[in-house]
């Protein structure tokens, strides 16, 4: 986790600071997204055949090369992107759907919601000290050096899965037949929206504040500030986790996540408004509030619904498919809001759509809300 969030949380403005357009990252995005969704069956093919574990040992070591691209987009262009893309697109991919093997199979069910808060914990003080560590180290030396770091703790993360056993027989075959579709059919909406809210709350809004409220020059400061801001939201992160959890194993995920949506959905429809550093602070720790809750309560539900499902593997395949297609969508929504209104406009209009669209996580109907 601290490595991938050393990469991505400063990747698009990387690629501004080097002339890259808005509508061109957008655009970019919207092709990674797609191709995301593409290969999110067969991923989870792969994962299914060599187990998890050695599908996230893969995942690790297909970051690797990707990380070393990027630094060289500057000097090779959009070819080097290309590669970028793919080898980001099939690591990421094949993570997320591994580790969500992984923990919905290991997961105690009578305490999954403390499991679920003490995962987000870690998983939140990597994703509040890694883009202060990529600042300060991009801003003291190069973003190009924060990249190879990232090379490099990759390859160190792959140390711990060399020694440790599989935790789900390996050689399992994707199985359609006999699937429990209804299980997608009431989340399906629910789960594109979440997809659609991950790519506007970190890159659209990530983008837009440094571009529009912070400025970006040449001294690579943006970096170091971007940083710091987007780590205020760790104490809130933790706090919060841990109550969460509580809440979800007192049967209250339903309640929890109504509640949480609707203010996440507020703090999108407040993004236009931001106009200083300190007011993208508060907004950030506000929408990790509202995002933990909701996010917890949901990947409860759909890991109860992985064992419901009988097929966990192809089950959380198609979650990731439709997430990263939702991710896609809210790409392709920006491109087209840039094209038609401009950067900062279109920027913000897409802020209101997904203000919009994320309250469609409120029709998910999972089993588990019915006990």
């Amino acid at each position: 986790m601290l490595a991938i969030n050393i990469a991505t949380s400063f990747m698009s403005i990387y690629l501004y600071q080097h002339g890259y357009s808005v509508l061109f990252i957008a655009s970019f995005w919207a092709v990674y997204f797609a191709f995301k969704a593409a290969i999110a069956l067969p991923c989870a093919a792969v994962s299914g055949w060599i187990g998890p574990k050695h599908a996230i040992l893969l995942s690790n070591i297909l970051f690797i090369p990707s990380m070393i691209a990027f630094a060289m987009v500057t000097e090779r262009g959009i070819a080097m992107l290309i590669i970028v893309g793919i080898l980001q697109g099939i690591s990421t991919t094949l993570y997320a759907i591994a580790y969500n093997i992984d923990f919905s199979k290991v997961k105690s069910v009578e305490h999954a919601g403390k499991e679920i808060a003490y995962m987000n914990i870690i998983e939140k003080i990597t994703t509040g000290l890694s883009p202060v560590i990529g600042g300060v180290l991009a801003f003291l030396v190069s973003p190009e050096i924060v990249l190879l770091v990232a090379a490099v703790l990759f390859a160190l993360a792959a140390l711990p899965l060399l020694r440790t056993a599989e935790q789900v027989a390996p050689r399992q075959k994707l199985q359609f037949a006999g699937f429990p579709w209804r299980l997608i059919k009431g989340m399906g909406v629910s789960q594109w929206a979440v997809g659609f809210d991950v790519f506007t709350s970190g890159t659209a809004w990530s983008l837009f504040a440094a571009i529009f409220i912070i400025g970006i020059a040449s001294n690579n400061e943006i970096y170091l500030v971007n940083g710091l801001l987007m780590s205020v939201v760790l104490v809130a992160a933790l706090l919060s986790s841990y109550a969460y959890g509580r809440l979800i194993d007192k049967r209250r995920g339903k309640e929890l996540l109504q509640v949480t949506v609707v203010a996440n959905a507020l703090t999108h429809m407040t993004r236009p408004f931001i106009a200083s550093p300190v007011s993208i602070a508060s907004l950030n720790v506000a929408n990790e509030m509202a995002t933990t809750g909701y996010t917890m309560s949901y990947h409860r539900a759909v890991f109860d619904n992985a064992d419901l499902s009988g097929r966990r593997t192809a089950y959380l395949g198609l979650v990731e498919m439709l997430g990263c297609f939702g991710a896609a969508s809210a790409a392709l929504v920006a491109v087209i809001l840039v094209s038609c209104f401009g950067d900062q406009q279109g920027l913000s209009l897409s802020f209101f759509v997904t203000g919009i669209v994320v309250l469609l996580v409120l029709t998910a109907r999972f089993p588990i809300f019915r006990r």
